[in-house]
């Protein structure tokens, strides 16, 4: 591909050298140098090949052992009547990691990283202390899928988890950015299985039509709270803080760059899509499987998933089953080690790049396998309580995805951290209800943690007050706005140089004054996440001592 003389770019915010440089992804190389327009739809075509990775390993591995214990118990216990959720979850998916695509190619900068700069060492210090507590936490429970799909295969506990914590962390461990990219690849491949054990199970097409196009929420009344539960555990796994931190930092690492905005918003699609129709076969799998067995209403895990599939479809596809979950443990396990791996890397300023070998980068890739290689421990530890483990995850999960999207929005409204790539009045009017969405539903689940008698008309009362804290909250700071709005200058920068716009260095930027509101309003989120954490973790320990 042709090139050209390379434009000057001002001096930017980059805090490793490895991230500047050559983008060398599993399916093609762009020159650094390269700046050639792509006007035939093979040079396109080349392009996109080239930038796929961020997008479709977040996504993917979004996708892991959680998500199909989580889908695969709304298909058994509700048959196709919640597949219209995953629908309401697109939109959400990505406008949340577009903005973290954003983030990452303009700043050069790690979440983590950007918080503690532009919020305080309490912010930082916290997002990273709470990521890595959370993801530790999800690793354990993508190990207890590999144990029960090993289990299936009828391959030994022991050997099972061993074999995939040395292939995590080989993988990680090649010094090869584009090496590691192909070896995820191949497993985001794998997770296509769940096409010919679709065909296989055969879920009615109007049944599955009627699921994504007619919102219900079954069981009646006094179901509800178990379904707005599994509601809220859907989208706890579809939307996990720590796509925000791997995305961004992973996009930084493979050195995409404004320019190629267009090519990592596709990849993001494509990524979007792949997730979504995965989520939707495991539902509509596991309701046909077990439509009309004594297993409706009674999921356990996803061992019983894949028997109850092999009762349906024959042993192979439960064996498909089982492989498919295997693989989606293991892309998980690569992605949310990845995370902390690059958050704890960027907040301490330690050399975080999988272009790096270990001796360049021995922090970085100590806690990557510290972390692999803890969750696996327990897991093999006897009488451990892995149950417990996995509803902690989903508990904390929801309490504190509020708190990463609040950041999320509060950097893309920051003008000296994005300049001409902030938020437009659309996404952060979408942004702002989604958050207002996730904190009702934090408190929902919050609330069933501590008074697990609670029932349908408790949880429709919740949201009512929250729906109105939230209209009033909005229309308080939509009236500020137009009241500031005539003092207010917006930069407009012309389409060729936003595109090599990138921040400048964070030491240049000043100081950003937080108003009295947002003040206010980041107490309030700090009080109320640390009475969550503090109430949901006592309530986990009484259940597991009482145990």
């Amino acid at each position: 591909m042709a090139t050209t003389t390379r434009t000057p770019v001002t001096r930017t915010a980059v805090l490793d050298e490895a991230h500047v440089g050559d983008i060398r992804g599993a399916l093609g190389t762009i020159a650094f140098d390269d700046y050639a327009p792509r006007s035939s739809l093979s040079a396109k075509l080349k392009t996109l090949l080239a930038i796929v990775g961020p997008g479709l390993i977040v996504m993917v591995g979004d996708n892991d052992a959680g998500a199909f214990s989580t889908y695969g118990q709304a298909g058994q216990n509700y048959g196709t009547r919640l597949l219209w959720t995953l629908l309401l979850l697109i939109p959400v998916l990505y406008v949340n990691q577009e903005m973290v695509v954003r983030l990452g190619a303009v700043t050069g900068v790690g979440h983590a990283r950007l918080i503690l700069e532009r919020f305080g060492k309490f912010w930082g210090a916290f997002s990273v202390i709470d990521l890595f507590i959370l993801n530790a936490l999800t690793i354990v429970t993508e190990f207890i899928g590999i144990t029960l799909a090993a289990g299936y295969l009828g391959v030994p506990k022991v050997l099972a988890v061993a074999l995939a914590a040395a292939v995590i962390i080989a993988a990680a461990f090649t010094g090869s950015f584009r090496r590691f990219e192909r070896i995820a690849v191949a497993f985001c491949a794998g997770s296509l299985l769940l096409i010919p054990l679709f065909l296989m199970v055969h879920p009615p097409a109007q049944q599955m039509a009627h699921g994504f196009s007619i919102p219900s929420l079954p069981g009646g009344s006094g179901q509800m709270a178990t379904v707005m539960l599994l509601v809220i555990g859907i989208v706890g796994t579809t939307v996990a803080p720590w796509q925000l931190f791997f995305q961004q930092s992973y996009v930084i690492d493979k050195r995409i760059t404004p320019r190629f905005m267009r090519y990592e918003k596709a990849d993001l699609w494509i990524g979007i899509g792949i997730v979504v129709l995965g989520a939707a076969a495991l539902m509509g799998i596991a309701a046909t499987a077990f439509a009309g067995t004594k297993g409706v209403g009674n999921f356990t895990d996803t061992a019983g998933l894949a028997h109850g599939i092999a009762a349906h479809a024959g042993r192979v596809a439960g064996v498909v089953f089982a492989v498919a979950l295997l693989d989606a443990a293991i892309i998980g396990a690569f992605a949310v080690s990845l995370s902390s791996a690059y958050a704890i890397g960027d907040v301490l300023g330690l050399n975080h790049s999988l272009h790096r070998g270990f001796r360049q980068a021995k922090g970085f890739y100590a806690v990557y396998a510290a972390l692999i290689g803890g969750a696996a421990t327990i897991v093999l530890i006897p009488g451990s309580p892995l149950g417990l483990l996995t509803e902690g995850v989903q508990v904390l999960a929801g309490v504190l995805l509020p708190s990463a999207t609040v950041f999320l929005l509060l950097l893309c409204n920051d003008r000296d951290v994005l300049g001409p790539w902030v938020n437009g009045r659309r996404t952060n009017l979408f942004t702002s209800a989604v958050i207002a969405v996730l904190i009702t539903l934090s408190i929902v689940l919050t609330g069933s943690v501590l008074f697990p008698a609670i029932n349908g008309h408790q949880i429709l009362t919740i949201m009512e007050v929250c729906g109105a804290a939230s209209v009033l909250t909005g229309g308080w700071i939509l009236a500020r706005a137009r009241r500031s709005s005539g003092t207010l200058t917006v930069a407009i920068v012309e389409s060729e140089g936003r595109d090599n716009w990138r921040m400048p260095p964070l030491a240049t930027l000043a100081t950003p004054v937080l108003s009295t509101a947002r003040k206010v309003g980041l107490s309030a989120l700090r009080t109320y996440l640390a009475i969550a954490m503090i109430l949901v973790i006592v309530k986990i320990v009484q259940v597991a001592i009482g145990h």
